[in-house]
């Protein structure tokens, strides 16, 4: 008997010490799949797919003009990167560049290239940046659809009316056989990269514009649709794709190019050529320091990869395949 107790004992002790031996193992199994986060261990986020799952925020602002085709590929970006927060604001070109230059933002969206002082800031503020050309756009001067007097307008007339110190009150001042009736102006603000182009290539000097109380400036592109769908004699400019989006209730004017041919702001103008000088390249400018993040890695690569097929879809006139190519090369 004593024996038979005996051999019950120790059965029983080598059953306890080969379970506590499995939790063991299954213990050590579990933690090294874990990865170390301040100190406790937490097991790192993947899809179902096995791969490491982005996540983070991706701080955007800048061009309103640029705005629409950004948030198209933030918004194709999140369907499949769903825990990656990519806001976008729309405080105008510069005004982007200044956060920018601040550190306050990952990516700035620009109507224009970088200014040489802002470029000479940036680098005072220890930021590199990548700078990358998305599409292209056309600026459209803009009327009420009651206008029944204007169809065409020259660089020239345009300059008589936007230059400092404008003596322009009413359409008959530009033209004799227009109506002698006040013209509305309704302008992008000081912040816009619309404002300087269309400043530089109309008065011959970015931020040259006559500043009275006959033009409202905005900042919002939207505003300015409002305020010439509004009043009969509005007048004013902004880009192409806005137009776009609000057609019904406004009209183009054609602009007269250096050929001497009156030309409508329309997707086939732009890519030609023809519609000049009203017409430019749009960007966006990357802090190398985010592009190292994964998220903001992806994020740029697939606008890349998309901007063609979503540009088309916002108003905007696609790369051609060899711009397309020198953007990509960029991020390399």
């Amino acid at each position: 008997m004593l024996k038979k107790g005996l051999m019950i004992l120790l059965i029983t002790a080598t059953v306890s010490m080969l379970a506590a031996c499995g939790q063991s193992n299954d213990q050590a199994n579990q933690g090294a799949g874990n990865t170390e986060t301040n100190g406790q261990s937490s097991a790192a986020p993947s899809n179902s797919a096995g791969e490491t799952k982005l996540s983070g925020q991706i701080e955007i602002d800048g061009s309103s003009t640029v705005f629409p085709l950004t948030e198209a590929v933030a918004e194709e970006f999140s369907k499949e990167h769903s825990d990656v927060r990519v806001p976008v604001g729309v405080s105008g070109t510069g005004g982007g560049f200044k956060r920018f230059i601040a550190g306050e933002t990952d990516i700035s969206n620009a109507s224009r290239p970088i200014k040489d002082e802002e470029a000479e800031a940036a680098k005072a503020a220890g930021i590199e940046y990548i700078e990358l050309m998305v599409a292209y756009d056309g600026l459209a001067v803009i009327v009420n659809p009651q206008n029944d007097w204007v169809d065409q307008m020259t660089v020239e007339e345009l300059n008589a009316i936007f230059k400092p110190e404008s003596t322009v009150v009413n359409w008959s001042d530009v033209r004799p056989e227009w109506p002698n009736e006040k013209i509305n102006i309704f302008s992008p603000g000081a912040d816009s990269g619309t404002f300087d182009y269309f400043t530089e290539a109309v008065n011959g000097k970015a931020q040259a514009s006559r500043n009275d109380d006959q033009v409202s400036f905005s900042e919002d592109d939207n505003a300015l649709v409002q305020g010439i769908a509004g009043n009969k004699n509005g007048l004013g400019y902004f880009g192409l794709a806005y137009f776009e989006e609000n057609q019904d209730k406004l009209r183009t004017v054609a602009i007269v190019n250096e050929g001497g041919t009156a030309v409508e702001p329309t997707v086939e103008t732009v890519r030609d050529g023809s519609y000049t000088p009203l017409s430019r390249p749009l960007f966006i400018y990357v802090k190398k320091s985010s592009y190292d993040r994964p998220e903001v890695k992806e994020f740029v690569n697939f606008f890349v990869d998309h901007a063609a097929e979503l540009a088309s879809e916002v108003g905007y006139v696609p790369l051609p395949d060899d711009k397309l190519a020198e953007t990509k090369a960029k991020l390399k």
